[in-house]
């Protein structure tokens, strides 16, 4: 019976957590990408696709940010396994989250932002590998936890 109360205490943290982290890089990158009065000096913007929307990068923004968060679970987790089992193939899966949480970091808009380049021309392929790698890891996640 404890173990199940503690099995479901970390399951409310973790989704609790991916949720404060997806609102707040909603709210930031919302607030960041989106500027309804142009600065008086504004660079040339870059060739625009009139498919290319704001709401395809605060989103991709809310997933990489759940991504990151995602894949920080999934690593202690395995590290928690591994100092238990000294299994190789959860060595192999903390290898994997690594180097996703790395791959992760660098795509991240919040990254690609805070060096000076922006997101353009995407469209909808902004978002999408970082949605199917959400499903992912959300399925990797569960397994993990079990």
């Amino acid at each position: 019976m404890e173990n199940r109360m503690r099995k479901n205490l970390t399951t409310t943290i973790v989704i609790a957590t991916l949720i404060a982290v997806a609102l707040a890089t909603t709210i930031w990158a919302a607030s960041s990408f989106y500027q309804p009065f142009a600065p008086l000096r504004s660079p040339p913007p870059p060739p625009s696709n009139p498919d290319d929307f704001e709401f395809f990068y605060v989103a991709k923004t809310a997933v990489s940010s759940v991504n990151i968060a995602l894949l920080a679970f999934i690593l202690v987790s395995n590290v928690y396994i591994f100092r238990k089992t000294r299994s190789k193939f959860t060595f192999g899966l903390l290898i994997f989250s690594v180097a996703f949480l790395l791959k992760d970091l660098t795509a991240s808009p919040i990254v690609i932002w805070a060096f000076g380049y922006r997101l353009v021309g995407l469209g909808p392929f902004a978002f999408l590998p970082d949605l199917f790698e959400f499903v992912v890891l959300s399925v990797l996640l569960y397994l993990s936890l079990e």
